[in-house]
């Protein structure tokens, strides 16, 4: 439930955007900006809340969360204008980013060693994310069919309410490990680096967003400055983790080529994911004018598909070559968005839209769940929350980032729609796009998975791999000292 909250959130939104779009009066770029907040929030802050809970502890965090989560998402059912629900989304945004690390940092420590069953178990962690989804549009676009969109988000409140109290009683005590509060710990925080973070790609995602609503478009001075001091934030926040002695990442794990490869992978399919689902439900309730329910119904094959997908690869994973599952992932995604892409007013679901929302979930979950399983194999015990808020960080950025471009592409095509061709006088072009836009990073990551050489993960004898990469005698001696002080990285798998 940690990890369905952003996905629960992002359904919800997907199925009453347009009503609370109408009803608050809001623009395009307000109205777009009800998804984008919450992915630039939380992803903006996952590694600081990584870090946090590696230091602090994570149980407490994590209920913590989601309580607070369940109060701003009663307050966001209030809101009375377009900017406020923007920064109630914004603030839910940031619960989901403190949540989600620790619930993760927890499962890494209790499934400390690479095996079948952490594949399986964190295959059911990954399958939040369908989960999620699924609950959101069908449940909040039935709370938005029989009262109003300001009950979507109410639902949510009761929703998180209910299991932060079960996961009080529930859950299993944090025995990791708790640092004492002085300049020492504040140091290792990395606040420095947290703020860069959060201000360059808060400045660049707002620039690529509003770029297409201000008065002279991209010349507008404060779209320029934005993007330039945004831009020139976030080169400054690589350099000062190279730097820094207590920086968040260790910059080394990126000569590990596979774990740079597969974040650039799964990162280029998340740029497109939240773009062609976003703009497509748009698409199902402002011009085929279907209802909140009826556009969760046509949009339940990712949830279906996605469930499904986890399950398969959480029982593959040590069987078949995880370069094998990614490719899989990577063609998923080119051929969905392309299905999606080329399909004009009046064409069939069935024939695009539906093999397309079955397809997207297969990209994004066999790929989230191979990435998610290297990485948090490629960290110490010690940095598990740190792991999990990396992948995620990641993830929530790009989705931010897709979600600005595709706005900006969005308003360019509206303002200058095409009187010949194959979208001539179609209302579906400015969407058409957007999904374009997402075919070509999916592409990319295509380009790139044949330079992978991952094998299975999980395996008999599999007990992970050192923070560069390499292959790990598993037969060299450890102490005590070095597992309990974290100093170690797990152990490397000698297959590849």
């Amino acid at each position: 439930m940690a990890v369905a909250m952003s996905a629960f959130l992002s359904g919800s939104v997907t199925v009453s955007v347009t009503f609370a779009g109408r009803d608050l009066d809001m623009s395009t770029a307000e109205v777009t900006w009800m998804s984008a907040a919450t992915s630039l929030s939380s992803g903006s802050l996952l590694l600081f809340f990584g870090s946090f809970a590696d230091l602090f502890g994570r149980k407490s965090m994590f209920i913590g969360s989601m309580f607070l989560f369940a109060v701003f998402s009663l307050g966001a059912g209030f809101s009375k204008n377009g900017v406020t629900l923007d920064i109630m989304c914004g603030i839910l945004g940031i619960f989901g980013a403190s949540a989600v690390p620790a619930a993760q940092g927890m499962l890494g420590t209790i499934y400390d060693q690479p095996s079948q069953r952490k594949n399986k178990a964190f295959g059911c962690f990954s399958a939040g994310n369908p989960l999620g989804f699924v609950f959101g549009i069908i449940f909040s676009g039935l709370a938005t069919q029989l009262f109003s969109w300001r009950a979507a988000f109410w639902l949510l409140a009761i929703v998180y309410l209910v299991v932060s109290i079960l996961a009080a009683v529930f859950v299993p005590p944090d025995y990791a490990a708790k640092v004492p509060w002085n300049s020492e710990t504040l140091k290792r925080l990395d606040l420095p680096g947290t703020s860069m973070t959060i201000l360059g790609i808060g400045m660049f995602c707002a620039a690529l967003t509003l770029g297409g609503d201000a008065p002279n478009g991209w010349k507008t001075p404060y779209v320029l400055v934005l993007l330039i001091i945004g831009t020139l934030l976030i080169v400054a926040f690589i350099f000062w983790e190279i730097k820094y002695p207590y920086a968040m990442i260790d910059m080394t794990i990126w000569k590990d080529r596979n774990f740079s490869l597969l974040l650039a992978v799964l990162s280029l399919g998340f740029i497109g994911f939240p773009v062609v689902t976003f703009w497509l439900s748009l698409w199902f309730q402002r011009f085929l004018g279907y209802t909140s329910l009826m556009t969760g119904v046509h949009m339940l094959p990712m949830a279906v598909c996605g469930v499904l997908a986890n399950v398969v690869v959480a029982l593959i994973q040590h069987k078949v070559s995880n370069t094998l599952i990614m490719a899989i992932g990577a063609f998923s995604y080119v051929v969905s968005f392309l299905l999606i892409a080329v399909q004009r007013s009046g064409d069939s679901y069935w024939a695009f839209s539906f093999p397309g929302l079955c397809l997207i979930v297969v990209g994004a979950d066999f790929q989230f769940v191979v990435t998610n399983m290297y990485v948090m194999s490629s960290m110490p015990p010690n940095k598990q929350s740190i792991a999990g808020s990396l992948l995620q960080t990641l993830t929530r950025l790009s989705q931010a980032v897709g979600m600005g471009i595709a706005t900006a592409i969005y308003d360019a095509v509206e303002r200058s729609p095409s009187t010949s061709g194959y979208y001539a006088n179609d209302p579906i072009a400015p969407y058409a796009g957007t999904f374009w836009f997402a075919t070509g990073m999916a592409t990319l990551g295509v380009i790139l998975v044949p330079f992978l050489t991952i094998g299975t993960q999980g395996h008999h004898g599999d007990e992970g791999r050192s923070a560069d990469g390499s292959s790990v005698d598993v037969s060299s001696p450890v102490s005590q000292e070095e597992k309990s002080s974290g100093q170690v990285a797990i152990r490397g798998s000698t297959e590849v």
